[in-house]
């Protein structure tokens, strides 16, 4: 809000010096003007009188000779300034509407759905050197940029949603009709595949829903003081046997004496359940991954380390952007549908925290942090 102000400011500043300058321009003019025809039309008309002149009239004519050539040089003094005014008024409107003409054009380009759309940027693209139109140029291209990258993608939800949500269906479908027509015999692997196949569709729309809420700020968060240990712990014992199956170690390395942190004990429990379980199951069987807690100033970070495939240096940035993978795979145990990490970052900064990934890069691992705030 304080940068729209200083915007504001500087550009009616601007408005008003080039109003200033069009009216001294005009000033400038009309003296120069007046200046160099008064004394030509002046002795003009002087000359035309000499003959008419007697002694008696004489200082009558002469009065009567200046006023007229006064008011020919301030008529052609007039006129030569009020063109000067109006080509210069005629050049600055131009160069402060012309701009706002093409935002103009483009945001009614994207308003129709034309989400590629851009303006020129006139002057410099070093920040400290652009005016306030060249400012407005980039935001705008910066707005346009998002609002395309999220139509891309909500295409890319559309198809993700429909293929996740064929697979499951198309198998629970198949194995029915087998079992009707008396193909298929009902033992208790195929009704534990159908109810397998079940879960996923119903895990996909409680995402869904969860998603829908985060976002609409419509999540209850209930922040209360608690101990950093007992919310990993807890994370950790509801993985425990996850864990020893794929035998990965998870190992903790918690600064002693660590505050208690305001949070939603549910919620955190979440975000840690998310990040430790896409370490799992990113991590080879025998690695490890490691939970780290440390105070840092007013909050507590908390962080989950795995030795899995790491993530490539272009993806880090997109990795909290709605339905975002990093495996294209369209399979969602195997790459996942790109909405736990969304949810994650709504839950932590709800609480008044931030996360943050990083990664050394392909083969390496990653690393997932958050910060809780301390507790008053």
């Amino acid at each position: 809000m304080n940068l729209v102000r200083d915007v504001r400011s500087r550009l009616g500043w601007k408005l008003f010096l080039s109003y200033l300058i069009v009216i001294l321009v005009g000033v400038l003019v009309l003296s120069s003007a007046a200046a160099l025809s008064i004394p030509t039309s002046f002795d003009r008309h002087l000359a035309g009188m000499q003959p008419m002149m007697g002694p008696r009239g004489a200082g009558r004519d002469l009065s009567t000779g200046f006023r007229a050539a006064a008011n020919e040089s301030l008529a052609l003094a007039a006129t030569a300034a009020t063109l000067a005014a109006v080509v210069l008024s005629l050049l600055i409107s131009r160069r402060v509407v012309e701009p706002i003409r093409q935002m103009l054009a483009a945001s009614r380009r994207v308003a129709e759905g034309h989400y590629d759309e851009r303006v020129n940027v006139r002057g410099s693209t070093a920040p400290e050197e652009m005016d306030e139109l060249d400012q407005l140029a980039v935001s705008f291209n910066q707005m346009a940029a998002r609002l395309d990258r999220t139509e891309a993608l909500r295409r890319e939800l559309i198809g993700d949603v429909s293929h996740e949500l064929r697979t499951p269906l198309s198998s629970i479908q198949a194995s029915i009709e087998g079992l009707l027509d008396g193909v298929l015999s009902p033992d208790e692997p195929r009704l534990l595949q159908i109810h397998q196949e079940a879960g996923r569709l119903q895990r996909l729309v409680a995402d869904l829903q969860e998603l829908s809420r985060v976002e609409a700020g419509a999540i209850e968060v209930n922040l209360r003081p608690h101990s950093v240990e007992g919310l990993i712990r807890n994370a950790a014992t509801r993985l425990e046997r996850q864990y020893s199956d794929k035998a990965v170690r998870l190992e903790f390395e918690l600064a002693p004496s660590l505050p208690m942190v305001s949070a939603d004990e549910d919620r955190v429990g979440q975000v840690l359940l998310n990040l430790m379980g896409n370490a799992l199951h990113y991590t080879p069987a025998g690695g490890a991954v490691r939970v780290h807690a440390r105070r840092r100033g007013g909050e507590v970070e908390i962080e989950v380390q795995d030795e899995g495939i790491g993530i490539a240096g272009e993806h880090l940035p997109h990795l909290f952007d709605r339905f975002y993978r990093v495996d294209r795979s369209r399979s969602r145990p195997g790459g996942g549908s790109g909405i736990g990490l969304t949810i994650a970052k709504h839950l932590v900064e709800a609480q008044g925290g931030r996360i943050r990934a990083e990664s050394p890069g392909l083969g390496r691992g990653s690393t997932f942090a958050f910060t809780l705030p301390v507790a008053a």
